[in-house]
């Protein structure tokens, strides 16, 4: 098939039983490493895929172009076709795998031997009789970089994830609270987690992607902590405006970066999370309580915990039990 997403990817078709699913790819690769700002704990890191405009409207725009195309290739004869872009329970990573565009790496993201890790999918169903694709093999050996670089030990073993571990599960899609155990692990990672697809190997082969409607936007490549957390709801809205974050709401989002600002050991972010102390949501009152206990001296945590004495949610009452404890911030 000659249409393409972009440039650089082709799309792949997969038949099977007189049915075709047209399986497509769009690079997003980064022009930089993405774990560099892993090193900076005064700023929030923010996955690749989220740094610009929601991938989802972009691609679904392609594949209803290249839908159209087809369609209109048809004719006279009639035919169906619908797009999914995560919009359908479609199991996009094993058909683009049998289209040929990549495998299922040990850290069950697709892996194209053109491209690495940096893929965005989608799908178009049709009726059409299209040529089928060769699948793609399995070229990961012996590597396990992706296994070993996860920060909370996601992966029970290769090709298995438990997403109850994920940092992207946890920080996108989890709706509660963020388990203690995890909490130090997710370090400045506000919003996902490049870290197993940063690693892999085949990212030698990377490009960096080249749909300008994807391109990473400045203030998104390294926000500052201090900012985000004084974002109101409506400021929130609005900087989010276009983009995936917005999905998650502004209390998970500050969930998010109050862990991130208990993880940055510094102490002049203490009075933005104590700002928070009186937030309507659990979830940020009770991450504002960890992060002071992580930041704030004793004395503080002591005054703090008097002027909220009368927090109501169990979860958060919790919290500052444990915020007074001797070992608290440790």
């Amino acid at each position: 098939m000659a249409a393409t997403l972009n440039r650089r990817v082709s799309p792949r078709a997969l038949w099977s039983n007189a049915r075709g699913v047209v399986m497509l790819a769009m690079n997003y690769g980064p022009a930089e490493d993405p774990l560099a700002m892993l090193d900076r704990p005064e700023v929030g890191a923010i996955s690749v895929y989220a740094r610009h405009r929601d991938y989802h409207d972009v691609v679904k725009g392609r594949l209803k172009t290249l839908a159209g195309r087809l369609v209109a290739a048809a004719r006279p004869t009639s035919a169906q076709v619908k797009v999914f872009v995560d919009t359908a329970p479609v199991m996009e990573k094993p058909l683009a795998e049998a289209a040929g565009i990549g495998w299922q790496g040990k850290h069950t993201n697709l892996v194209s031997r053109d491209f690495g890790s940096w893929l965005f999918l989608g799908s178009i169903f049709t009726d059409l009789a299209l040529p089928p694709d060769a699948p793609e093999s399995d070229h990961c050996g012996s590597c396990r970089k992706c296994l070993d670089a996860c920060p909370t030990d996601a992966f029970p073993a290769p090709y298995r994830l438990d997403a109850r571990r994920c940092i992207s599960y946890l920080t996108i899609e989890h709706k509660g609270h963020v388990a203690s155990e995890f909490r130090a692990a997710i370090g400045n990672r506000i919003y996902g987690c490049d870290d197993c697809l940063a690693v892999c190997p085949w990212n030698k082969y990377a490009r960096a992607g080249a749909e300008a409607k994807l391109a990473a936007r400045a203030d998104l490549t390294a926000p500052p902590l201090a900012m985000l957390a004084r974002l109101d709801e409506p400021a929130f809205r609005a900087f989010f405006a276009g983009n995936p974050i917005k999905r998650i709401g502004h209390a998970r989002f500050l969930r998010n970066v109050l862990i991130a600002i208990g993880n940055s050991r510094d102490g002049a972010l203490a009075p933005l999370a104590a700002r928070r102390l009186d937030h309507p949501s659990p979830l940020v009152r009770a991450m504002a309580v960890w992060a002071l206990a992580r930041l704030a001296p004793m004395v503080e945590r002591i005054r703090l915990r008097d002027v909220h004495a009368n927090e109501a949610d169990d979860d958060v009452a919790k919290e500052w039990r444990e915020a007074l404890l001797p070992t608290a911030g440790a």
